[in-house]
């Protein structure tokens, strides 16, 4: 039989109503003649409520215990998501990661599928059942304990199942009707895109887009699994939603598909550093080891480089605001460990990035042209930029955030289609 691989979220299943209401889509796939695979995430709240007992009951817990409470979710979700269809008299059975078993590293709270062996579901499918519930998020790595994959991980699960069982699609139900140009609370003109490919979707990710995790569009990517996000609250048919797939599928693309944005972001700068090789090492190892997810950089000749007899330069990042902390720490430790050295650490935590994704910019001149001409109409000043094949970033004030999308949707049409 054809098989499918459903996947609904928190909010999807926030209870035994949107349950029943997601088994209704589950059983309508089987009535069209499909073997399904569904992933459930937790009910919608209940990771939060579980990772804030395991804090209050030990702050410095043991990561493996964390993983075994925070998993739960999931696990109740997948047998209430069963019987619900087996109410509906579809043939259905749930599974836990390590029932699969789904093999993992041994990165509690961060693992990465090491293998999903098909034996045990096949052959479950082979006795008559129609559906395979799996909790996601979860699952046992060699030690044979219960590990999680880090927030999101339910995406990436269903994406690595549908890689695993050679799925005819992989459907990412959510609580939005598809992927949209941009963020449909900042402008009403935006538009909900019939295709996108997965080099776009998987920047718009990384740059703040929330309707998919990185993890999962980079294995959808991977393997060509074709993914389709749809809303759980709206009827559905095979042309709904949004299908992120590979670029020879989509005919033409516009020179720009998406306006990515990300609030918190924040901005700092090394002051007259040493410049000599291997300081950017110096500086970024650092960083790395604290766990700061250093995004924009820029290098330039500092302006008190006459003041010194060495060449000296500025070095500025940019981080999320909530790594501030850490990042600061990090350098001053590695300057009193004599690693590096600078005069001081600028820091500015009012900042946002705005950013224009497209696979069309890999044969259009003018881009950037287009977009720093539309912000500085609006009066918007840059602070730094960052670009890639694909795709241009910018670091703007806090304020100018909302106008800058507004500003870069009108000047790249991307209301209109095609």
């Amino acid at each position: 039989m054809p098989l499918l691989v459903m996947k609904f979220g928190g909010t999807s299943v926030a209870d035994l109503a949107r349950i029943r209401n997601a088994a209704e889509k589950v059983r309508a796939e089987v009535a069209r003649g499909y073997d399904v695979i569904v992933i459930v995430s937790a009910m919608s709240g209940k990771t939060n409520e579980l990772v804030g007992w395991v804090n209050e009951t030990s702050p410095l817990y043991d990561a493996r215990e964390y993983d075994a409470v925070v998993s739960s979710g999931e696990n109740v979700t997948a047998g209430l998501m069963a019987l619900t269809l087996q109410e509906m008299d579809v043939p259905a059975r749930s599974w836990q990661g390590w029932q699969v078993p789904i093999q993992t590293t041994s990165a509690h709270g961060a693992a990465r599928f090491v293998d999903i062996p098909r034996a045990n579901i096949d052959a479950k499918f082979a006795e008559g059942f129609k559906v395979a519930v799996i909790a996601g998020f979860q699952g046992v790595s060699a030690e044979g304990r219960i590990t999680t994959l880090g927030r999101g991980g339910s995406d990436t699960t269903a994406v690595a199942f549908a890689a695993a069982f050679g799925a005819e699609r992989c459907d990412i139900y959510t609580d939005v009707d598809g992927i949209y140009t941009t963020d449909p609370r900042i402008t009403s003109k935006a538009r909900k895109l019939e295709k996108i490919s997965f080099e776009e979707m998987l920047e718009l990710a990384s740059l703040g887009a929330k309707v998919l995790q990185t993890r999962s569009v980079e294995l959808a990517m991977r393997y060509k699994v074709r993914l389709r996000v749809l809303s759980s609250f709206d009827e559905t048919d095979e042309t709904s939603g949004t299908l992120v797939c590979d670029e020879d599928e989509i005919m033409e693309s516009k020179v720009v598909s998406g306006v990515a944005y990300s609030r918190e972001e924040a901005k700092l700068t090394l002051v007259t550093v040493e410049d000599r090789p291997g300081i950017a090492a110096a500086i970024f190892g650092p960083l790395s080891e604290a766990g700061v997810n250093v995004d924009m950089i820029v290098q330039n000749i500092s302006e008190k480089s006459q003041d010194h007899d060495k060449p000296v330069t500025d070095m500025t990042f940019s981080c999320p605001v909530d790594q501030v902390a850490r990042a600061r720490k990090a350098l001053e430790t590695a300057r009193d460990a004599g690693q590096i050295s600078y005069e001081t650490l600028q820091v500015d935590t009012d900042a946002a990035k705005v950013s224009v994704v497209g696979i069309g910019m890999r044969s259009h001149a003018g881009v950037a042209a287009r977009m720093f001409r539309a912000l500085a109409e609006e009066g918007v000043n840059i602070k730094v930029i960052a670009t890639s094949e694909i795709k241009i970033s910018v670091l703007i004030d806090r304020k100018y955030m909302e106008l800058a999308v507004q500003a870069l949707h009108d000047a790249f049409e991307l209301d209109k289609a095609g």
